[in-house]
């Protein structure tokens, strides 16, 4: 039986297992688009031998997960990420926000997104500068955690996050990247007892920074910074997002179960 035959297969499982073949033609996967277990809908939309047409069509599917199965296929093109754009599906909008090299045009618009959440994902991993000044004037604080965790800021931004009123922009700073000498050395006297700790812990600050740290008023900050150890995980650590992925046993909720 040839693939096209067994996409036609009364079993879900045969169907699906043609549905994540790379070199199924386009008659097998076209009724696969519109099959109606989930899973292989799924399935079809990882597939990037899938055609734009059909994830045009999957990115509009009723179930969520088949429409963030599509944010991370590589066959995704500008048309499929303008519809992405305008989803009312929130979740479908951050991971697009996740995009690397976002088309200008499409992350302008999520700059001005209603969601917080979607402008936090955003300022985390845009390489475009002006989207990044843009965000900088983001009233929403998680927009401006969101944005000094990303390691494409320049370093008067870096300055100016540094000085943020809101401690945990200041604490998400010093955990992700590296400062300039004047701002680690104002940081290291903030206010703050949650900012100062993140520097004792951060894998960032340098060593003469730390030092100083342990003689810091609060005890439990200055036990951390003279009891760190490079490399012992002690501080979060921001990873790439994993698009669309969905983890075994993570059940309802965002993909691969993660909490915002």
């Amino acid at each position: 039986m040839t693939l096209i035959d067994l996409a036609s297969d009364p079993s879900a499982v045969v169907r699906k297992a043609v549905a994540t073949r790379t070199d199924a033609p386009a008659q097998a996967l076209r009724p696969l688009t519109r099959d109606h277990d989930r899973q292989v809908r799924e399935a079809v939309a990882r597939n990037p031998s899938t055609s734009v047409a059909n994830l045009r069509l999957l990115v509009k599917d009723a179930d969520r997960w088949v429409r963030w199965a599509v944010a991370g296929n590589p066959a995704c093109d500008e048309s499929i990420r303008r519809v992405m754009a305008e989803a009312p599906d929130k979740e479908l909008r951050g991971l697009l926000a996740e995009t690397p090299d976002l088309e200008p045009e499409l992350a302008a618009r999520l700059v001005n997104d209603v969601s917080p959440e979607v402008r936090e994902r955003l300022g985390t991993h845009t390489r475009d500068p002006d989207v990044i000044t843009a965000l900088m004037a983001d009233r929403t604080v998680r927009v401006r955690k969101g944005l000094a965790r990303n390691p494409r800021t320049t370093s008067a931004q870096r300055s100016a996050l540094a000085q943020d009123p809101v401690a945990d922009v200041r604490a998400a700073l010093v955990l992700a990247v590296e400062l300039d000498e004047v701002d680690l050395r104002r940081l290291v006297d903030d206010r703050s007892v949650q900012v100062r700790m993140a520097m004792a812990t951060s894998e960032v600050v340098p060593p003469h920074i730390r030092h100083l740290l342990g003689r810091d008023p609060d005890e439990m900050v200055a036990s951390a910074a003279r009891d760190f150890r490079p490399g012992s995980g002690s501080a979060p650590v921001v990873r790439a997002p994993r698009i669309g992925h969905r983890a075994s046993g993570t059940g309802r909720g965002r993909p691969g179960g993660a909490r915002r």
